[in-house]
C-alpha cells in the first residue's frame, strides 16, 4: 500500500466515501501477482517465481547527472535597474554551477537508491525512498486536515486525472468543471463516455455561487443523468485563465461539496508558481526588497506560509483527491507525480495502476529520488522552489510590461467587465496607443479621442502560473456571427492572422468546456456567450521574443480596429 500518515496533530479520520467509486473500480481485484510481493525481500528467500530479468543484464552500470545547485536562482527579484543583466545571464548562455550525483547499479546499504531496484518491475507505489520523500513533503507543505491521509505516485497529472475519472465516474455521468479549462482532460472525459458540465468562473476561478446553482437546480428527469458527484478544478494559475483561488473561495466550494456530497479532483501543477500581484512598472521599487520576516520565522517558513493553501488543508472529510506533479518544478518529461487522498480511494487508484501504467519510469524515479532525498534535502528543494517562483515573477512582469508598452492600458471601469472578472486583482483594458489613434482619426478630433476610444481586450495580470488570458472585444469593432462555423469565426481569423505573422497563441475556443457538455437532446443548453479569448504564455522565450510577440499582436489587431 501507499505511505500512511505516521503522525498528525489531528485525530479525525476520513469519512466513508466509498459510494463514490465507479462500478469498474468496485469490480477491480488485486493483481494475482501482488500476493507474491509480501514475501519479496525476506532474508534467505530463494525466489524463482517472477519473470524478472537479472539486473546483471541491465546495460547501465550507473546513472549520473550534473544538477544545478538549489540556490541557482535568487530568492528575490533583482532591482529594475539590474534586470537587463538578469536577462543576459538567463538567455546569454550563462555559466551554470552544478554538482554531480550518481545512482549506482547496486545499493551499498538499505535505503539507498539503486538501478537494480529502479529499473526492475516494481510495485505501483514506487520506490520506498521516493514514497518517504513525497509523504514527508506533503505533511510539511500541504498539511491535510485529517489523520489517515495517504499518498500514491502516478505518472504525471494527466495520468492522475484519467485514473481519477475511471475510479469515480461511470459512463454517462457528468463531471463539473470550470467553464474554461484544460482541453486534454475534457477530451479524456468525452472519450470515457462522460460529459463535462461547465461552472462559471471569475478572477478567482470556479464560482462557488454558480456551483451551488448548478447542483441545486439539477433535474435528473430532464438531464437523464444523476446529479454530478465529482468536480475537477485547477485552483492555482488556472489553465487557461490564470486565476487563483483564495482561502475563502476554496472554503466556500468545499462547503458546497459537503452539502451535496461531491468529491473534488484538485489538479494543481502550478502551485509553486505563485507570483503574487502584478505592480505596474512605475510603481515598483528600484531597490531589491526582501520580505520582512516575522518573529521566530525563517525564510523557508515565510515562503511556505505565503502560498495559498491547497484544498486538502480544509479537507476534514477526505473528499479531495489532490494531483501533484514534478512537471513544473523539475521537468515535464519526468512523468512523475502523486495523489494525496484518503486510503480507500488510494487503494482503488492503486488497483487501477496495476493493470495500466504500472510504476512510473525507473529512470525518472531514480534520478528524482536521488536528487531530492540524497543529493538535496527538503530545505534544498524548498530553496529551489523559491528560486523558480522568482523567475516566473520576472517573466510575468516583463511580459505584462510589454503589453503596457505596445498598447494604451487603463484600469477597467466597465461594471460588466468587473463583474465577469470578479477579481480581487486589478482588471486592465487595452486600447490602440494614442499616437496610432490620432493618425487614423486626424488631429482635428484629438479633444474627443480619449472618450471615444473602443477597447481591444481586457485582462487580469495573473498572480500564479504561466498564462495571461486576453478577453477580446472584437465585437465592438467588427460584425460577429455567433453561429458561424469555427473556421469562419472572427477569433479563428485573428488567430490565423497572428500565426501567419509569426505569433502562435492558444485560441480560447479550445478551452471551452461547453463543447464537452451533454450532446444528447436531453440536455438543456445553458446560455454560452460568444466570448473571444486567447491564452498567451510567458513561461518560455527570450526577452526579445516576448517583446516581438506583443508587437505582432499590436500590429495585427490594428487591422480589425474601428476608429
Amino acid at each position: 500500500m501507499s505511505m500512511q500518515e505516521k503522525s498528525s496533530s489531528t485525530t479525525s479520520k476520513a469519512i466513508d466515501l466509498s459510494h463514490h467509486l465507479s462500478e469498474l473500480s468496485k469490480a477491480r481485484k488485486p493483481s494475482p501477482l501482488k500476493s507474491l510481493q509480501k514475501y519479496v525481500g525476506r532474508p534467505g528467500l530463494i525466489s524463482l517465481a517472477g519473470g524478472t530479468p537479472d539486473p546483471a543484464y541491465f546495460p547501465f552500470a550507473s546513472l549520473s547527472a550534473d544538477a544545478l545547485l538549489p540556490d541557482a536562482f535568487p530568492r528575490t527579484k533583482p532591482s529594475e535597474s539590474s534586470l537587463l543583466g538578469w536577462f543576459w545571464s538567463i538567455f546569454g548562455k550563462p555559466s551554470e554551477k552544478t554538482a554531480r550525483f550518481t545512482v549506482p547499479k547496486y545499493r551499498a546499504q538499505p535505503g539507498d537508491v539503486d538501478l537494480a531496484t529502479a529499473l526492475q518491475y516494481s510495485p505501483v507505489t514506487g520506490m520506498q525512498p521516493l514514497q518517504e520523500f513525497i509523504h514527508n513533503f506533503t505533511s510539511k507543505v500541504f498539511k491535510p486536515a485529517y489523520s489517515d491521509w495517504t499518498t500514491l505516485v502516478h505518472t504525471g497529472n494527466t495520468d492522475g486525472f484519467h485514473r481519477s475519472m475511471v475510479t469515480f465516474c461511470n459512463p454517462g455521468e457528468h463531471v463539473l468543471v470550470e467553464e474554461w479549462t484544460y482541453p486534454s482532460t475534457m477530451n479524456d472525459i468525452q472519450s470515457l463516455g462522460m460529459f463535462a458540465t461547465p461552472v462559471k468562473v471569475d478572477g478567482e476561478g470556479m464560482s462557488a455561487v454558480d456551483l451551488e446553482h448548478v447542483l441545486s437546480t439539477w433535474d435528473e428527469s430532464v438531464r437523464k443523468a444523476k446529479r454530478p458527484h465529482v468536480i475537477y478544478t485547477i485552483p492555482v494559475g488556472q489553465n487557461p485563465t490564470g486565476a487563483t483561488m483564495g482561502v475563502e473561495r476554496k472554503k466556500a466550494i468545499y462547503q458546497v461539496c459537503v452539502k451535496y456530497d461531491v468529491i473534488i479532483v484538485e489538479d494543481d501543477p502550478y502551485y509553486f508558481l505563485q507570483e503574487g500581484p502584478y505592480n505596474v512598472k512605475e510603481q515598483r521599487s528600484t531597490a531589491k526588497t526582501t520580505p520582512q520576516l516575522q518573529k521566530g520565522e525563517d525564510e523557508e517558513t515565510r515562503y511556505l506560509n505565503s502560498l495559498e493553501p491547497s484544498f486538502v488543508r480544509f479537507d476534514y472529510q477526505g473528499r479531495v483527491i489532490r494531483l501533484e506533479t514534478f512537471s513544473k518544478t523539475i521537468a515535464p518529461g519526468s512523468r512523475l507525480g502523486w495523489f494525496t487522498c484518503n486510503p480507500v480511494f488510494a487503494e482503488r487508484l492503486e488497483r487501477q495502476g496495476e493493470t495500466t501504467t504500472m510504476a512510473p519510469c525507473g529512470f525518472s524515479q531514480s534520478l528524482i529520488t536521488q536528487l531530492l532525498s540524497k543529493h538535496w534535502s527538503f530545505s534544498d528543494f524548498i530553496r529551489w522552489l523559491q528560486g523558480l517562483q522568482t523567475q516566473y515573477i520576472i517573466r510575468r512582469d516583463f511580459f505584462v510590461d510589454c503589453i503596457f508598452e505596445e498598447f494604451e492600458v487603463r484600469p477597467t471601469s466597465d461594471s460588466q467587465l468587473l463583474e465577469v472578472f470578479g477579481s480581487k486583482l486589478p482588471v486592465f483594458t487595452a486600447y490602440v496607443k494614442t499616437g496610432e489613434h490620432q493618425r487614423k482619426r486626424g488631429m482635428a478630433e484629438k479633444t474627443h479621442m480619449h472618450s471615444e476610444k473602443t477597447p481591444l481586450f481586457s485582462f487580469v495580470p495573473p498572480s500564479a502560473g504561466m498564462f495571461v488570458w486576453l478577453k477580446f472585444h472584437l465585437q465592438d469593432h467588427v460584425v460577429v456571427d455567433p453561429d458561424a462555423p469555427i473556421e469562419e469565426r472572427i477569433d479563428t481569423k485573428v488567430w490565423t492572422d497572428l500565426a501567419e505573422h509569426g505569433l502562435l497563441v492558444a485560441p480560447g475556443m479550445m478551452f471551452g468546456a461547453q463543447l464537452y457538455d451533454d450532446q444528447s437532446t436531453h440536455s438543456p443548453k445553458r446560455t454560452v456567450p460568444y466570448e473571444i479569448g486567447y491564452r498567451v504564455s510567458f513561461s518560455m522565450g527570450t526577452q526579445e521574443n516576448m517583446r516581438a510577440g506583443v508587437k505582432i499582436l499590436a500590429e495585427v489587431l490594428k487591422k480589425y480596429v474601428k476608429f
